[in-house]
């Protein structure tokens, strides 16, 4: 209510029909719930995270869910609800270091397999 704009958390089939019909224009979602097996590119493009996952691979499916061939909008906007000094920002930051670290594996590789590395 306070947002002013319709909303729901996405973890039942009755609010995702409704995501998905576009009649909610922001969703609230924990990754551990919306990581795999939702189709949520077909309604809203606002997400906003009300807990983190350890895994990056969960986080980044999640984000996935969203941002896939189908999506209607052009922008795609993911939101995390995040305090100071609290284990969330501390998660975030881990997963920004395993992002760079499996960033640079796979160019790595790349360059291993195009010849870059010789």
């Amino acid at each position: 209510e306070k947002l002013g704009v319709s909303f729901s958390t996405l973890d039942t089939s009755e609010s995702i029909r409704m995501w998905n019909q576009g009649n909610l224009p922001v969703g609230l979602i924990h990754p551990a719930s919306a990581g795999h097996g939702l189709n949520l590119q077909s309604g809203g493009n606002c997400l906003i995270w009300f807990g983190l996952t350890w895994s990056l691979e969960l986080y980044q499916q999640t984000v996935a869910r969203l941002w896939r061939q189908g999506q209607q909008s052009e922008t795609v906007v993911v939101q995390h609800i995040i305090t100071e000094k609290t284990i969330d920002e501390r998660i975030m930051k881990v997963l920004s270091g395993k992002a760079q670290t499996q960033d640079a594996l796979i160019e790595a590789v790349k360059a291993e397999l195009t010849g870059g590395s010789r």
